[in-house]
């Protein structure tokens, strides 16, 4: 595991007329293949696929602004802000736009950085 982990976290929403299964699974069993063809200096690449619950005082759950949340890690942060340069001032090349377009909703993509503060559990 990473001691100090420089993280890009990149928030998608699927297309409409796509089901939660099939944007899952189009992503894991294409988009992510095709990612890593082009990958470099990343330790892991996580997906956190949203799933909406119930609250006592909000009510049901809705839709949610986005359907998933991808953690793109680094090791150093040499690789770290190369990417997220590369990410926030560059077109992504042909064939990833593209897919992204049979997948997402790319207007909903919002990217951050992120600052971790990790409390310990407290002992039994």
């Amino acid at each position: 595991m990473i001691d100090t982990p420089f993280k890009i976290l990149l928030m998608m929403k699927r297309r409409g007329d796509m089901t939660v299964d099939g944007f899952r699974d189009y992503y894991e069993n294409h988009h992510v293949p095709l990612v890593m063809r082009g990958a470099s200096g990343m330790a892991r690449y996580v997906r956190r696929y949203l799933e909406p619950q119930d609250h006592p005082e909000t009510g049901p759950a809705g839709e949610l602004p986005f359907d998933v949340i991808t953690e793109l890690w680094f090791e150093d942060e040499e690789s770290f802000r190369a990417t997220l340069e590369h990410l926030t001032t560059t077109v992504m090349p042909k064939s990833i736009v593209e897919d992204e377009a049979r997948l997402f909703d790319r207007t909903s993509f919002r990217i951050a950085t992120v600052v971790e503060c990790d409390t310990p559990p407290r002992p039994s």
